[in-house]
């Protein structure tokens, strides 16, 4: 089976982009399923016919189902809403704003992400490509959950012969005992959580693509998220850029526009590595209905297996021990003494003499480097390790 993870930033075409990837998988015999959270509804537009959230028919081998994140929260986070809210309203808080503040940051995120395990427990499809929703924030819904996850088992194994003791105390301390249906549900979620982990770091199985228009504002975006893409440890084998204007177009207005993208398509090139970048041109109508899709699908991919694992490596490499965090940024065209870094904020900036000309760089920090200072960089071994340091 192959999982293919579709994001970037909001209107820069992830849902046609899903679109005409799955046609083209089912179009090579794959059973395809397509799967999208998106709440505009994009793929019904895209394919111009309904999609349910079961898995839908499209054509041939393929099938797509837009799945309604509150129904599925609702359905795996429904009792630990519930009791959550009980603790609440048992403390004197308003039954509307008890439910409220137990809402868990990222419910419907994660409850979608839940759904891709019955499928794959299926064993049905051959590929599965997920159209996420806009910024790549659901890579952390992927990674935070599988964290607590083995210790939260644990724990809650641990709690649930205990029940029957804490119903005994409940009037005593006025909380209300978590039903055993309870804890077995969450063990239930985490188990799940788990296995979908081992899916996503499976780099034969998963790859994360990224997409973005050739503006300084999606690029910026697909470069924190594949910074993001490091960290948690998923494989990004494939960069498309969307909505190109095509060298054919001749019309003076769109000279600057032309120039602009060029140095935003070198950049791109320089700050990837070695990932595969395809390009999909700005066309003269909209992506709309399964013709004018095979048409864009031919075109982004020809006769290559979109199915494919177009890279598999580490490109940012990032390692932290004893209070000091080391990112290795590969740089093959980089000679030793042609290296300038500098921090500014939450982003560190490279300025490199290669043997196409000075370039200058620009990618996000973790998040973690916040309280940390720059110490030190190298180059070695065709890359440049950035060290910082835990302030005291």
């Amino acid at each position: 089976m192959r999982i293919i993870y579709y994001t970037g930033k909001g209107g820069t075409g992830k849902s046609v982009i899903s679109a005409i990837t799955a046609i083209k998988c089912a179009n090579l015999g794959y059973d395809t399923l397509l799967i999208s959270s998106d709440p505009a509804h994009s793929l019904r537009d895209a394919f111009q016919k309904y999609i349910g959230n079961e898995p839908t028919k499209v054509i041939g081998n393929l099938w797509a189902i837009h799945i309604d994140p509150v129904k599925e929260a609702a359905e795996h986070y429904g009792a630990i809403l519930d009791y959550i809210a009980a603790v609440l309203k048992a403390r004197g808080i308003d039954e509307v704003i008890a439910y409220e503040i137990a809402s868990l940051p990222g419910m419907t995120g994660v409850a979608t992400i839940l759904k891709i395990d019955n499928f794959v427990k299926q064993n049905k499809y051959d590929v599965i490509i997920i159209d996420t929703v806009p910024s790549g924030e659901a890579l952390k819904y992927l990674h935070v959950p599988s964290i607590v996850g083995k210790i939260s088992r644990r724990l809650m194994r641990i709690v649930s012969p205990l029940l029957d003791v804490g119903k005994i105390v409940e009037p005593v301390v006025g909380i209300p005992t978590p039903p055993k249906e309870l804890v077995d549900k969450e063990v239930e979620i985490l188990e799940m959580m788990e296995r979908i982990r081992d899916y996503l770091l499976n780099h034969d199985i998963t790859s994360i693509r990224l997409i973005a228009n050739p503006d300084s504002f999606s690029i910026g975006n697909i470069k924190r998220t594949f910074v993001q893409a490091a960290i948690y440890g998923l494989n990004t084998d494939l960069i498309i850029l969307n909505k190109v204007l095509p060298d054919y177009v001749i019309d003076k207005y769109f000279d600057e526009w032309k120039k602009e993208q060029k140095a935003l398509i070198s950049e791109v090139k320089r700050s990837f590595g070695k990932i595969p970048i395809k390009q999909l041109r700005l066309f003269d109508y909209e992506l709309r209905g399964i013709d004018k899709l095979k048409r864009a699908a031919d075109e982004l991919f020809g006769d290559e297996d979109p199915a494919k694992i177009y890279y598999k490596g580490k490109n940012i490499e990032i390692i932290h021990h004893n209070g000091q965090l080391e990112i290795i940024y590969p740089a093959p065209q980089v000679k030793r003494g042609q290296v300038e870094i500098e921090r500014i904020g939450d982003e560190l900036i490279m300025h490199l003499q290669t043997e196409i000309g000075r370039v200058n760089l620009v990618m996000p920090l973790p998040t973690i480097t916040y309280k940390m200072q720059l110490v030190k960089a190298k180059l070695k071994n065709g890359a440049i390790h950035v060290y910082f340091q835990e302030e005291k």
